[in-house]
């Protein structure tokens, strides 16, 4: 398959390159940047140096029908909107890495990103792009809205307790930190190196945008309706997430229990694995030996004090989280082993 990359500068749009440019089934044709068209793609992502000759074009839909079969929009909130819906009038399908396409209520756009979506027809027919849950309608669709990364971590985290029912629904309460690299790759204050480093800043602590569609995902595997209480913090690393989810179990759980469930859920899963060792520094999921790859690490402590089950969900935010997660829908659009250019184990010490 044919493929192209629109706003291939920023750092999902390299992880894609990173992944792409090793699948065997895909040929990347076209990568735009409005930036740094003309110039060499390892300009920007030094990590490709010797891997591509390929140069960054300007935005051409012409040029992108004729040369692409399927494109990646990894362009920031709001853009992919307008973009998206001349793409798939082309006969493209579009794998979109933006929130323009996630969410199914046009109000939760209003609500949680402050604007009104000019595409709402488009919004029933976007398949939201985690596989772990949407793997059947994926398979024919033309637009894919990958979710966001701290979502992902935490809505995989809860799939299995949900639908067993056996917590609370109205009391689930998620702390989730994650590295520099979510915040992209412009930068601001807030990203300036001196100002982050050492620190764990908690920001947006109530109202953060992934709740929308964290809450909408978990909706869809319960009868009664839940919320979810959600705080990031920025931390001391550029890559990963760890999602620290609080649950009240509704009946007495021992570990076998827990572990059955997530078992039950997960066990054909290729890239949810369940971590809960008895030995060395990494007993629970950690985000350091994720780096690079496509795997989501869970695990559990049962909390009899308090009648409480925590989970812990790891990803590496550019990988599972955003580029390697699109990958995995690609495979599914492609009718080929989910795995395919994503089997990396990672690096460790890292």
């Amino acid at each position: 398959m044919r493929v192209g990359i629109i706003g291939g500068s920023g750092y999902v749009g390299g992880e894609l390159l990173r992944l792409l440019l090793f699948h065997p089934q895909v040929e990347v044709t076209t990568v735009t940047s409005r930036k740094n068209a003309g110039e060499y793609v390892f300009g920007v992502h030094p990590n490709l140096r010797g891997v591509t000759q390929l140069k960054f074009l300007s935005l051409d839909l012409s040029q992108i029908t004729k040369n692409c079969d399927l494109v990646f929009t990894a362009t920031p909130h709001g853009n992919s909107v307008n973009l998206v819906p001349q793409l798939l009038e082309t006969g493209l399908r579009v794998i979109d890495m933006s929130a323009d396409f996630r969410l199914k209520n046009t109000d939760d756009y209003v609500k949680w990103y402050g604007w009104e979506h000019s595409h709402p027809e488009l919004l029933k027919e976007a398949v939201y792009g985690l596989t772990e849950l949407h793997r059947q309608e994926m398979k024919n669709a033309r637009l894919v809205a990958c979710p966001g990364c701290m979502a992902i971590a935490t809505i995989l985290g809860l799939i299995p307790l949900l639908k067993a029912d056996v917590v609370e629904k109205n009391r689930i309460v998620v702390d989730a930190k994650i590295g520099s690299s979510g915040a992209g790759s412009k930068p601001s204050l807030v990203s300036h190196h001196p100002e982050r480093f050492g620190g764990v800043r908690p920001y947006k602590t109530v109202g953060h945008r992934h709740i929308a569609e964290i809450e909408q995902e978990l909706n869809l595997l319960t009868k009664e309706r839940l919320t979810v209480s959600f705080s990031p913090h920025a931390v001391n690393m550029v890559r990963g997430i760890l999602s620290t989810i609080h649950v009240f179990p509704t009946k007495p759980l021992t570990p076998k229990d827990v572990w059955n469930i997530y078992r039950v859920q997960y066990q054909k899963e290729p890239f949810v694995r369940l971590v809960r060792y008895q030995k060395g520094p990494y007993k629970l999921p950690d985000p350091k030996v994720l780096m690079g790859t496509n795997f989501c690490d869970i695990g559990f402590e049962l909390d009899p004090h308090a009648n409480r089950l925590v989970i812990l969900s790891a990803i590496d935010n550019m990988t599972k989280g955003a580029a390697g997660q699109g990958v995995q829908c690609l495979n599914v659009l492609l009718g080929v082993d989910e795995k395919t250019g994503l089997e990396s184990p990672g690096f460790h010490p890292m």
